[in-house]
């Protein structure tokens, strides 16, 4: 087991854990935000301080990789490759899809052998980022963004209890009916739950490079304009 300091950026909600031999022994979240650009710096020094005053190295960085939110991706990544630089420590990317389930994993005993879930990052209207694992974490179907109707997950809710989650699955309850849909609320990507994903890719050697890395964003950024300047053009 490792020293590792979590960042989680992808969504609105800014987190930062540090757990030592997996268990989570620090951790601050903001959830007023997005206020990543104020708060995730405090809260990596408050975390690096809270170790070190307790004699604790610092084995790895763990970020959070997105999809998500590109702003809050992007301080995320720059503030984990500057600690681990620093430190000169690995830095280990963790799937935000993945990091949705680990939750609902741990604290539903009662979910079927065969349930698939479905992670949601809410994206714009009717839109979001969404994958499709089975309980062990396997990916059904990997990552991409879907438009969603009632017929989105049909396959797959036709064979199998569905369990949705994260921010996206909030909005999409009125078009998931069906016997087979059920959506599990209030869950968000969290650094404290980072730890499981962490631990093992780290066990497994999958580190990626400080100098390279960059998020997984899915979707490349758009600037929008203003809709007055539109009208006006």
């Amino acid at each position: 087991m490792s020293t590792i300091l979590h960042i989680e950026t992808s969504t609105n909600v800014c987190s930062v854990a540090v757990s030592q031999d997996g268990a989570v022994i620090f951790d601050k979240e903001d959830r007023e935000g997005p206020n990543h650009a104020t708060v995730c710096g405090p809260f990596v020094e408050e975390a690096l301080s809270f170790a070190e005053s307790h004699a604790i190295p610092l084995d790895a960085v763990a970020v959070s990789e997105g999809p998500g939110s590109y702003t809050g991706l992007r301080i995320g990544v720059s503030m984990a490759k500057g600690v681990a630089y620093g430190r000169g420590v690995p830095l280990v990317a963790v799937s935000t899809m993945e990091l949705l389930c680990v939750p609902a994993l741990l604290r539903y005993d009662s979910l079927p052998d065969d349930a698939l879930l479905v992670p949601m990052i809410d994206a714009r209207r009717m839109e979001v980022y969404a994958a499709v694992y089975d309980r062990a974490l396997r990916a059904v179907r990997p990552v991409q963004p879907d438009i969603v109707d009632a017929d989105t997950y049909r396959t797959w809710l036709d064979s199998h209890p569905v369990y949705f989650l994260g921010n996206g699955s909030t909005k999409c309850k009125a078009v998931l009916q069906h016997p087979n849909a059920h959506v599990i609320d209030g869950q968000v990507p969290l650094a404290k739950w980072m730890m499981p994903l962490a631990e093992r890719a780290l066990m497994q050697g999958r580190t990626v490079d400080v100098a390279y890395f960059e998020p997984f964003y899915l979707k490349n950024f758009v600037a929008t304009k203003p809709r007055d300047l539109l009208h006006n053009l």
